[in-house]
């Protein structure tokens, strides 16, 4: 993210509920990669939040060009540098109890792997909707960029991450779910 920074404290929002209402009236999960449409609407019928954007990350490389991709990364020598679109979802929270443990529970994801997953905000979306968060996963030397060029070995390592980050976060939603 362009102007990913560190995560903020929560803010009163009034506009939250109208916000809100807003987004779940223009949600179409037909716009949504296919790997995360089920976890965005997990979230999306949680009272306390509402995706803004995601991506499920997307590796470019000599013989895959679609920016589109879902496709995981082959088994190859010949691979030098991959573009990587990185994988993020950004999400506003209600500032309540259930509000703050979610933002604890995201900020906790980071842990799977520090230099690989950031927790914080983009500025562009806080100025738009208070209160909004962003999970990203890429190395954290880039965190403030959206496509980054990376050796391929690193390329590999990020899919894993990737895959485990979203594997995980459906776990996590599923579990405040069911509470």
């Amino acid at each position: 993210m362009k102007t990913f920074v560190k995560a903020k404290k929560f803010v009163n929002n009034p506009e939250y509920f109208t916000r809100r209402q807003q987004i779940l009236k223009s949600f179409d999960v037909n716009l949504i990669d296919t790997p995360v449409a089920e976890i965005i609407e997990k979230f999306l019928a949680l009272p306390f939040c509402f995706t803004l954007q995601s991506c499920y990350g997307h590796f470019l490389y000599k013989g895959q060009s679609n920016p589109y991709s879902i496709e995981a990364l082959p088994k190859s020598n010949n691979i030098k540098t991959v573009k990587y679109r990185i994988a993020y979802i950004a999400i506003c929270i209600q500032e309540c109890s259930k509000g703050k443990q979610l933002s604890e529970k995201l900020y906790d994801m980071s842990q799977i792997d520090k230099k690989y997953i950031q927790f914080g905000c983009a500025g562009w979306f806080w100025k738009r909707f208070l209160n909004s968060f962003v999970l990203q996963v890429g190395p954290e030397r880039f965190s403030t960029e959206d496509k980054i060029f990376v050796e391929y070995k690193e390329a590999l390592h990020i899919e894993n991450v990737r895959n485990e980050f979203f594997k995980k976060l459906n776990i996590l939603i599923d579990n405040i779910a069911l509470k």
